[in-house]
């Protein structure tokens, strides 16, 4: 190896440290929306008795129920069988479960900024827990990520929110939106 092949190598290893882990060989993972995770048929709204939910007083029991009720149904949502182990490239956002010395093992990958920590989870079906085989460095509470590798529909529950997908070993990237045409 040259001189100049080992320079570069060792100047790419911090970067490539940040981005988790290269991606192999082998076929491309499908650019996929949130809303390919739910069943086509799918009502989030459809279970939930809410009667004039406007006019429920805050902080009212009443409330209180209506909120435990959307919780049971969007926690016990259903996953898209027609995606289950699909190789997809999902966005998203980081929501942190455990982090060592700034380094995530695991974390819910979520579809907009501040779920589950500044407001209720999203349904279970629009939550992905992602599990590191390494630890991934370099992120932080909310960072805009593209998340690459194999969706299984698997359900998790955390401090956070219930999961209703998981991707092991991923590939993460910084999130960079495409240009505007």
């Amino acid at each position: 190896m040259t001189r100049r092949r080992l320079i570069a190598l060792a100047l790419a290893a911090p970067l490539l440290a940040t981005l988790g882990r290269t991606r192999a060989a082998g076929p491309a993972p499908k650019e996929t929306s949130w809303e390919e995770l739910m069943p086509k048929d799918w009502d989030p709204m459809k279970d939930l008795r809410m009667g004039d939910a406007g006019l429920v007083p805050e902080g009212s029991v009443k409330e209180r129920n209506l909120m435990r009720q959307m919780r049971e149904v969007w926690d016990n949502a259903p996953t898209n069988p027609k995606i289950d182990g699909a190789l997809v490239r999902l966005p998203g956002y980081v929501v942190p479960l455990e982090e060592v010395k700034g380094e995530l093992q695991e974390f819910l990958l979520v579809p907009y900024f501040g779920a589950c920590i500044h407001s209720p989870p999203p349904p279970a079906n629009q939550i992905v827990h992602v599990r590191a085989s390494t630890p991934l460095k370099g992120w932080r509470t909310m960072d805009a990520v593209w998340v690459n590798g194999t969706l299984k529909a698997t359900r998790s529950d955390s401090a956070m929110g219930a999961s209703g997908y998981s991707i092991d070993d991923p590939v993460v990237e910084r999130y960079v939106p495409k240009p505007r045409p």
